[in-house]
């Protein structure tokens, strides 16, 4: 290797480019300038304020804080829901008010004070959503006008009944301790503020309603279309912000025991700030209420520091409004470009130097020479298929395959002929097999291990594994499962050919040739589910050994096949038996004489072997030119390998006319004859095998004869 090229090697297969991408998919990396900006502001003003990390004064400023958090997570629901809500000022005002009047005029207890301020909260979020929700109106005119009706409501009452509250000798220990006194080290506005958004934040992540305000939030059309109560659930929104706002006046009460001209002046423009710096979309159905808070801390502790600092109130608008027109900023051209920038970093080509292989060339004389046998081969429902990309046959020799519609369709035996549809799992049914209850199990294209019973009951196995503690992306889920096989305890082997990309991308992930692909088992007597190899590139066919002690499996754009141990003094480890073949590996089943048939679905070529050793070529590539246009595998011609348990190739068969079956990507041997099916085919070939036994059919191989 030249030293340009051992370069290249250490620079793009040692250098995690990858994982700028990955991070980036990341949803809570919307959190990330918002924290930054907290630590920064925390910083900044703690170490330009004296005593500003004093006890007694982080007591003081978390008391504010809980009470403005209760108000930023009501409003950021709101937000998620698609709205806006100016009211949240004049609703915390009228709750304050509600709470001081009850219980220094009336002399009420303090929970029917709580009770007061949040129905006050409550109706008043209860009319919002009303006219919002329910009548349809324009949620920025609309709360503007309740705020300004709101506010005009609360000044009346505060000239009425100002003297009233100020001249009460109400007392209480109960109120004085919410307004003053602490639990556990912490006052009562912050365990508040703290349980109330671990609530809504599990109700958002984890229940249906919260699911729903999010899909509202992203498009409400959609939402309608696909049968959520989009109405209902704006109506909630608000009715939710008004009873966060009631709590938090109740809180605000306690501590000040009054409410004057004052109170919640400016409080919807801090809190829809906050929401915003925090990094919730005002175009809705994206943030959280962790976004929400972190926003609130950011907007207290820099309008409280500009105060301390000797800051006048018109320096605070200011900020506040720099703020807010930054963060508009950013959360509208981040959200603009994101898939841009994603398109510019996610792939990341690794650095790869393919064997030489034999010629694959008609009459090279090479033991992958190509021939014309394919040509012969019959047709099985040509034109009434689409991506039968594995076949399989059971004990009553009827054949199955997948379409890319989502189904397996049946054809019955002799003549295959007549067809049904057996079953429909909703996506393209990939690999096949039969168990030992003559369930047929399959996986399905980024959804999973699936079995289909002989009564056509559909049943997931598994969707998932166990997530890789080094993985930034959620390798847990199965993204591209692809064949499969059963040993004789019953336990599933499948391949998941890669973690970094869906199944439809496998341009991607060919170009960027990276080992992401790994082999799992699916153990039936716990419903578990494990990776046993990873760092594989394109895991594909996997096919159990005769004597059941091994299992063979694929691993198309290295052109390798790997051998398995299960059992025996080699359990557990893994051995390559061929190498550098001059196709891309795929299926792979067992044949009658002991030996396997392996399916080619592409061949290798020059040009891209090339341009493995040019990942920053392939980079570029995929940055600059469309997709159309891209150096990728061919994978539009192949061929049927054969070969035996030391590797040593015994067959090689293809379609020199391009004309009956030029791709492959599975085949059966059953009773002398070969069912071949291709991914990109609308047929089922069906070829004669000369020598055959006549009798052998895979199910009697795996599962003995018939009990």
């Amino acid at each position: 290797m030249a030293f340009r090229e051992r370069l290249q090697a250490w620079r793009y297969n040692t250098i995690p480019d990858h994982l700028i991408g990955e991070i980036l998919t990341k949803r809570w990396t919307d959190n990330a300038i918002p924290f930054i900006a907290l630590v920064i502001t925390v910083a900044a003003f703690g170490s330009a304020i004296p005593g500003f990390f004093r006890p007694y004064s982080l007591q003081e400023s978390t008391r504010q804080l809980g009470e403005f958090s209760l108000v930023v997570t009501g409003l950021s629901v709101v937000m998620l829901g698609g709205g806006i809500d100016l009211s949240v000022g004049s609703i915390f005002a009228l709750a304050t008010f509600a709470s001081v009047g009850t219980f220094f005029i009336f002399e009420a207890p303090v929970w029917v004070c709580l009770l007061a301020a949040i129905a006050t909260g409550v109706v008043c979020g209860a009319i919002n959503g009303y006219l919002i929700g329910f009548l349809r109106l324009r949620a920025f005119l609309t709360t503007l006008v309740t705020f300004i009706i709101g506010r005009a409501l609360f000044d009346i009452l505060v000239v009425q009944y100002g003297a009233a509250t100020q001249m009460s000798f109400m007392s209480s220990d109960l109120w004085d301790f919410i307004g003053d006194g602490t639990l556990f080290g912490f006052s009562v506005p912050v365990l508040t503020a703290i349980v109330f958004a671990l609530i809504t934040h599990i109700a958002l992540t984890r229940s249906r309603p919260g699911w729903h305000v999010q899909a509202v939030g992203g498009s409400r059309r959609s939402a309608h279309n696909a049968g959520i109560r989009v109405r209902r659930t704006v109506f909630m929104t608000y009715v939710f912000s008004g009873f966060c706002a009631g709590v938090s006046g109740f809180l605000m009460a306690t501590r000040l025991s009054s409410a004057g001209p004052g109170t919640g002046h400016g409080l919807e423009i801090l809190a829809l700030t906050a929401a915003v710096v925090g990094g919730n979309s005002l175009g809705g159905g994206r943030g959280s209420v962790v976004k929400g808070i972190m926003g609130a801390i950011i907007v207290l502790v820099m309008t409280n520091g500009l105060i301390r600092l000797g800051f006048g109130t018109g320096t605070n608008q200011m900020v506040l409004g720099i703020m807010l027109a930054l963060a508009v900023t950013i959360d509208i051209r981040w959200l603009k470009n994101r898939h841009k920038v994603l398109n510019e970093v996610y792939v990341a080509p690794v650095y790869l130097k393919m064997g030489k292989s034999e010629s694959a060339e008609p009459g090279s004389g090479s033991a992958y020479s190509l021939n014309n046998k394919l040509s012969s081969a019959q047709h099985i429902g040509l034109g009434e298929l689409e991506g039968p990309e594995d076949v399989i046959l059971d004990r009553d020799d009827h054949l199955y395959c997948g379409t890319r519609h989502g189904e397996i369709i049946r054809y019955f035996a002799p003549d295959y002929k007549r067809s049904e549809v057996f079953a429909h799992v909703g996506g393209f049914p990939l690999g096949l097999a039969f168990d030992k209850d003559q369930n047929l199990i399959t996986c399905v294209g980024a959804m999973g291990l699936y079995k289909i019973s002989p009564d056509r009951e559909v049943t997931r196995l598994s969707a998932e594994t166990r997530r890789s503690l080094t993985s930034i992306v959620d390798d847990a889920r199965m993204r591209d499962p692809n064949d499969l096989d059963i040993a004789p305890d019953g336990k599933i082997y499948f391949t998941d050919s890669t973690k970094r990309y869906d199944a439809h991308e496998w341009m991607l992930d060919s170009i960027e040739n990276r080992g992401t692909g790994r082999l799992l088992v699916y153990d039936p007597k716990d419903g578990s589910t494990k990776t046993l190899l990873d760092g594989y590139r394109y895991t594909n066919g996997v096919c159990m050994a005769h004597d059941g002690q091994s299992l063979y499996f694929s691993e198309s754009w290295r052109s390798r096949i790997h051998r398995y141990w299960i059992a025996g003094p080699k359990a557990g480890t893994v051995e390559c038996v061929i190498k550098d073949m001059p196709g891309y590996t795929d299926n792979i089943n067992r044949a009658s004489d002991g030996t396997y048939w392996m399916a080619w679905l592409g061949m290798r070529t020059p040009s891209f072997d090339l341009s493995l050793r040019h990942p920053d070529m392939r980079k570029r590539m995929t940055r600059r030119l469309p997709q159309d246009d891209w150096l990728f595998p061919n994978i539009n011609t192949g061929g049927i390998v054969k070969f035996d348990d030391s590797g040593t190739i015994i067959q090689t068969m293809g379609d020199l006319t391009g004309q009956n079956h030029p791709m492959v990507t599975s085949m059966r041997e059953h009773k002398g004859k070969l069912f071949i099916g291709g991914i990109l085919n609308n047929r089922i070939g069906l070829f004669d095998i000369e020598g055959a036994d006549p009798n052998w059919t895979g199910m009697t191989s795996y599962w003995g004869e018939k009990a």
